[in-house]
């Protein structure tokens, strides 16, 4: 029987990786325990030895690029041990109220410090619309405070004014924004379209924050979870917050949702999804950047919305992400010595969160979507494509 290290060095050899090589997806060991940690553990020992530093890429997004379009993780058996893990997440319910708050505790609150210095001056911590940026643009390039020039910042501001489009949003109306973030996106709305904005987040630093940022506005920032809202509005959205509902609670999250929107209203959600149906997530994320987060499937969304909701419009435009984290990375790494309380492990496990999430939009692996839905039964829709 070959030995873990024989192992190894074959399946990187079938998808193209040379170990020692200068090729962008080629990879250096610095510690040969981690042949038989990745055979044990998978996802999880790959991106826990690359925090403990025994391996290192030329380019580490191109090289998670090469691992994922191969899918070398499915070849690879998992232990009792990730199994087990598996089987707890798809029997527990991972988001139920007292979960949710911790999990959104344990990626949010971790400091408005961190995600200053990554996210674009509106701190949207979700997928930019890059359409009618160009290619060449330096999305990382220093800006003067207050200047809104930069390439990020304006493919953000598009990817909030699309929202605000296919909502169709009008002076006066009332808007939820589930998981509002730091009040960037609520903050566009009410100035742009003068609409009237509830926002919701479970952490703290997210609440304090977006309370800052909306002051003087007609905006109403509160700290709750979704199931205990109430009150009817015009217009629902939520922007990289269905990750978190988790697939044990997608209908009582549509089910919710229907309470909250007025019959002719329109709600648009914006997330992450999966090509598969899954009861658990990636096991790295789970323990140490998203804990309890799951990506639902198209089939997930339309199950739990298919008795009451009409879906109007899917666009996908995942290929985006990669981009958008790229920026990301690129601005928290020239910043990190401004952020000296992250210790180095820190760092490399933050790296290794955005090059392993752009590779999985650049090989496909996962998508973004922004899906519309109206009310069914409520006669021919009103709504037209809007891109």
């Amino acid at each position: 029987m070959p030995d873990a290290k024989s192992t190894g060095l074959e399946l990187l050899a079938a998808a193209g990786v040379t170990v020692g090589g200068d090729a962008p997806h080629d990879i250096h060991i610095h510690d040969d325990r981690l042949w038989s940690r990745i055979l044990r553990d998978r996802e999880l020992g790959l991106g826990e030895a690359y925090m403990d530093g025994w391996w290192e890429a030329n380019r580490l997004d191109e090289f998670l690029t090469v691992v994922q379009t191969a899918d070398l993780r499915s070849m690879v058996t998992p232990s009792p041990q990730l199994l087990v893990l598996g089987v707890k997440a798809t029997i527990m319910n991972q988001q139920s109220k007292a979960r949710a708050r911790r999990n959104a505790q344990a990626h949010y609150n971790i400091g408005n410090d961190l995600y200053e210095r990554m996210l674009d001056k509106r701190m949207i911590y979700s997928c930019a619309y890059w359409r009618d940026i160009a290619e060449d643009e330096d999305p990382d390039s220093e800006r003067p405070a207050g200047a809104d020039s930069t390439a990020l910042d304006r493919a953000q501001e598009a990817k909030l004014d699309l929202i605000c489009r296919k909502l169709g949003l009008e002076p006066g109306m009332t808007l939820l924004d589930i998981g509002c973030g730091w009040g960037g996106f609520a903050q566009f709305a009410a100035e742009r379209y003068q609409v009237e904005v509830t926002g919701i987040s479970p952490a703290e630093e997210q609440i304090t924050r977006a309370r800052q940022r909306c002051s003087g506005l007609p905006v109403r920032i509160v700290r709750a979870d979704y199931r205990d809202l109430d009150g009817t509005y015009d217009r629902i959205t939520s922007i990289g917050m269905m990750e978190h509902v988790g697939p044990k609670n997608l209908p009582t999250f549509f089910d919710k949702c229907r309470d909250l929107l007025n019959p002719d209203g329109m709600m648009l959600h914006h997330t992450i999804g999966s090509n598969d149906w899954r009861t658990s997530g990636d096991p790295w994320f789970d323990r140490y950047i998203f804990p309890g987060g799951v990506l639902p499937s198209l089939g997930q969304i339309a199950k739990a919305a298919h008795s009451h909701w009409t879906i109007e419009d899917v666009h996908n435009f995942g290929p985006y992400y990669t981009r958008t984290l790229l920026a990301w990375d690129a601005n928290i790494s020239s910043r990190w010595h401004e952020v000296p309380h992250y210790d180095e492990r820190f760092r490399r496990m933050w790296h290794y969160y955005l090059m392993s999430s752009a590779a999985g939009f650049r090989a496909r692996a996962i998508q973004l979507w922004q899906i519309v839905f109206t009310r069914s039964k409520r006669g021919l829709p009103i709504w037209t494509p809007v891109r």
